[in-house]
């Protein structure tokens, strides 16, 4: 089996939407030979509610069950913490958590960023203020410069993050075309966007923060990193030089998947290090 670097986004069925258990994930990775291991489950700030908070008795909530994040989350590192001295020796447990739309629940995204416990946060924005997540939306009834336009929310809001949360990276940036182009094959032109990610890399790089390069595109239909090649080399060019690595893995059979080809693209971006994490301090890995 081939060894690993580093695997710095994974989920546990801590993450309502995975499969295996945080120590099953833990067992995988010593297996897989890694150098560093994240855990980094779901936390949207704006489900952090079980959905009776946000909607009474209603029955027709489109994603029930990511509500109740923030329990999910403090779940999740409470056993990090056991599972990190559990396997002291065999494996670098980085305590990490994937906080989802932080300027949608300031509060809440303030109280979960506050955890000592934590190494780790990727700040991740998977819906726009007051629609659906990506996941949910049919893009087929939807034209061109509508798509246009969402994207465009998206990529504002999310240099909205950048500007204000508390993250050390940010996730998966063209997380949208997992959905717009993978699932529906509908083309985007990203040009029309490179201002707003110009400024979304110069934000992060002013305040010492960095993006990642996630693999999961990979093996599904999209078949490229989120974000891909050309943008993560633009970060490069613009003096980015904290770069994570990570799967995305929802279970066990995904773990590390996508890695070798994610370095293989940081070198060829012009990457020499890839980065993780202790209590928010980046450390370099030789790539």
């Amino acid at each position: 089996m081939e060894k690993i670097l580093l695997d710095m986004h994974t989920h546990s069925s801590y993450s309502p939407d995975a499969e295996d258990s945080a120590e099953a994930m833990c067992l995988r990775a010593a297996e897989r030979g890694l150098s560093v291991y994240a855990l980094t489950d779901h936390c949207d700030v704006n489900f952090w509610y079980p959905a009776e908070h946000y909607f009474g008795d209603k029955k027709n909530v489109t994603d029930a069950m990511m509500y109740g994040a923030g329990k999910y989350a403090f779940d999740s590192i409470a056993e990090q913490v056991v599972l990190r001295e559990n396997f002291r020796g065999k494996l670098d447990i980085i305590i990490g958590v994937e906080m989802g739309q932080p300027m949608q629940d300031k509060e809440r995204a303030a109280e979960l960023s506050s955890d000592e416990r934590l190494d780790f946060i990727i700040g991740s924005h998977h819906m726009n203020a007051g629609v659906d997540d990506f996941y949910y939306l049919d893009y087929s009834k939807m034209s061109d410069s509508e798509i246009d336009t969402l994207l465009k929310d998206c990529f504002l809001q999310t240099l909205e993050m950048c500007r204000f949360a508390d993250i050390d990276v940010l996730g998966h940036l063209t997380y949208p075309l997992r959905y717009i182009c993978g699932e529906y094959g509908r083309e985007v032109d990203m040009k029309s966007h490179e201002e707003i990610v110009r400024e979304i890399f110069k934000t992060l790089i002013s305040r010492g923060k960095g993006i990642e390069i996630n693999t999961s595109g990979l093996r599904q239909k999209y078949g490229k990193t989120f974000p891909d090649f050309e943008t993560v080399k633009l970060y490069r060019e613009l003096g980015g030089e904290i770069l994570t690595i990570g799967s995305d893995a929802h279970k066990t059979a995904d773990l590390g998947k996508g890695i070798s080809e994610g370095i293989a693209l940081a070198k060829a971006a012009g990457f020499e290090y890839a980065a993780y994490f202790k209590k928010h301090e980046p450390t370099f890995l030789k790539l």
